[in-house]
């Protein structure tokens, strides 16, 4: 039985670009581990991307996973399967314009292949105390970079 994980996620950017931060909570059996970074010039997609990812690869086997996210840009692309429909034609968007951030994508991809990830979206700077504390922790990291 595989193991089931719950995580956090959120990105955070000052600027579009500019610098920014991104921050992962992960959660199992009453453990909790938090990760979190920062890029210099990057944008508020890329944080919430990488996010995902970087809490992802943390976690070493398969599992089930349910992934947390004020980001409807993640969410939505991969349970809405826009996501796939992309890799399906070569990454042109459905209004033939190239897809943003193939390699961070490319890099989600492996990890959707190896857990069982469901993404639910989340209401950003509202009252869930996860999405709060993701927040603060991608804000302070690209402030204190």
């Amino acid at each position: 039985m595989r193991k089931k994980i719950i995580m956090y996620t959120d990105g955070a950017c000052s600027g579009n670009p500019g610098p920014g931060g991104y921050a992962a909570i992960l959660m199992y059996e009453g453990n909790m581990k938090e990760v979190s970074g920062f890029e210099k010039d990057t944008t508020n997609n890329k944080m919430e991307m990488t996010a995902v990812i970087k809490g992802l690869e943390s976690i070493k086997e398969p599992c089930d996973i349910e992934i947390y996210s004020d980001s409807s840009y993640v969410v939505d692309s991969v349970e809405k399967g826009w996501l796939f429909g992309w890799v399906k034609k070569n990454w042109i968007k459905s209004d033939k314009k190239p897809v943003k951030n193939i390699e961070l994508w490319t890099e989600m991809l492996k990890y959707l292949k190896m857990h069982n990830i469901k993404f639910i979206k989340v209401k950003g700077h509202s009252d869930n105390e996860y999405n709060n504390r993701c927040d603060k922790l991608a804000v302070e990291a690209y402030k204190n970079m």
